[in-house]
Formats: structure tokens, C-alpha cells, sequence
């Protein structure tokens, strides 16, 4: 492992330890928002600790972002193949529609059939990150040499021995790439779910909102932030990771 990767990991886990300390101490967020806003009455959201809104977040998140991986890579393979490739322009095109598509819509949507709470935001939030993942998986697929492929064939492999022992390997990096960006755009999109009772970073913010208390917006608003950058750097090195296996 070079030097660099291991400076990266360990301010990347320094970041994890600093981040888990700071949603735990409450008492300096209230004394800098008490600082910021010192008219105001409460600078703290009284329903939940700030801890609890992470954690709630991290589920939602979590949840959705295995269900689109879980869907979106097989999406993404299939379409490559010949069984699927007629269906290739139907799929992006659904799955690009899904992300363009306004998530409270999909709230408002989904709410008639699975009510209030997690399952209409996780639905959202799904369809949402949806798009990156499959069309990663495609370019990263199409992006093998064909030459890898043949050798492949000419070996005597199966076509799904192709794809597991070299296809995937080598667009692994584009693929987690997919998914680092669909991650980071359902850590901002989860915020949503609090106007359905889901809970999360949300409640803050639009608590905040609702009765112009600008500290309950930051003390949502800012956690979202640094979760998001502290995923996006946590998932840069899993990339890494892969880039270095395939050398």
C-alpha cells in the first residue's frame, strides 16, 4: 500500500471518528448556535437528539442505497447481454426519468399504498439513485476490451464465467463510482422524508423552516453536509481499493 492511500484512510478514518464525536456533543452545537442566533429561545430541535436524527438518516440512506445497488447492477448487466439488450434504451430511459422525477411526487405517490414513514421515503430515494448505478454498470461493462472478452471465450469460459472472472473485475471501478454518486445524492434527498413523519436530518431542517428557527435548519443542514462528505471520501477509497485489485 503507497503512502498516500495511507494518509487518505487514515484522515478518512480520523474524519469518521470526529464526525460520530461532534453529533455527540451537544452541548457545543448549542453554545455555537446559541452564539449565532442569541435571540432566539431554543437553538436545539427538542424531539430528538442530534445523534438520533444521524443514526435515522444512516438507515434511510442505507436501506435504499442497498436496494439500488441490489437492483441497479443486475439492471445494468442484463442490459448488456443479449436476453436484455432490446430493452437497453427502455431501461435508461426509465431509470433517467426516475431520477428527474421530484421525490416528494414519489412521496405524495406512494403514501396511498404504504402510508406515512420509512417504506414511501426509502421508495423515493430508491428510484432516485436508481440512474447512476445502472449507468455506471453499463459503461463500466462496455468499457472491457473486447480482446479480454474473446480471451475469455477462447479459454473455454462461459458467458457468465466472462462476466465474473473478468468483466466485473475490470469495471468494478466505474461501477462503485455509480454508486458513490448515488449515495451522495441520497444523503441531500433524504432530508424529504421528515415531511412524511420518517424522521432523520429532515426534521430539523424543515422544522426549522416551518417555524423560522434558522438554528434548527443548521443543526440539520450542516450534519447532511459533512455525512455526505464523509461518504463520499469513505467510498473514494473503496474505489481506490478496487483500482489498485485490478492492477
Amino acid at each position: 500500500m503507497s503512502r498516500r492511500r495511507t494518509i487518505a484512510i487514515a484522515v478518512t478514518v480520523a474524519g469518521a471518528l470526529a464526525f460520530v464525536w461532534l453529533i455527540n456533543a451537544t452541548a457545543l452545537w448549542e453554545f455555537a448556535l446559541r452564539a449565532l442566533f442569541p435571540t432566539l429561545r431554543d437553538v436545539l430541535m427538542p424531539r430528538d437528539t442530534l445523534a438520533t436524527f444521524v443514526l435515522q438518516h444512516l438507515a434511510l440512506v442505507g436501506t435504499s442505497s442497498v436496494l439500488t445497488i441490489a437492483v441497479g447492477v443486475p439492471l445494468g448487466i442484463w442490459v448488456t447481454r443479449r436476453s436484455g439488450a432490446e430493452f437497453r434504451s427502455l431501461v435508461v430511459a426509465g431509470t433517467d426519468l426516475g431520477q428527474t422525477f421530484p421525490p416528494v411526487a414519489v412521496l405524495a405517490l406512494a403514501m396511498p399504498v404504504l402510508g406515512f414513514g420509512f417504506w414511501p421515503t426509502i421508495m423515493a430515494l430508491f428510484i432516485y439513485g436508481l440512474f447512476p448505478v445502472v449507468s455506471a454498470t453499463i459503461a463500466g461493462i462496455e468499457a472491457v476490451p473486447r480482446s479480454v472478452v474473446e480471451a475469455g471465450v477462447g479459454m473455454g469460459m462461459s458467458s457468465s464465467q466472462v462476466l465474473m472472472r473478468a468483466e466485473l473485475p475490470l469495471a468494478s471501478r466505474v461501477i462503485v463510482s455509480g454508486i458513490r454518486t448515488s449515495v451522495a445524492i441520497n444523503i441531500g434527498t433524504a432530508t424529504v422524508g421528515a415531511a412524511i413523519g420518517t424522521g432523520g436530518l429532515g426534521v430539523p431542517i424543515i422544522g426549522g423552516l416551518a417555524v423560522q428557527n434558522m438554528a434548527y435548519v443548521l443543526e440539520g443542514a450542516i450534519p447532511a453536509a459533512l455525512l455526505a462528505v464523509l461518504a463520499d471520501s469513505i467510498l473514494a477509497q473503496v474505489e481506490s481499493a478496487v483500482t489498485v485489485a485490478e492492477g
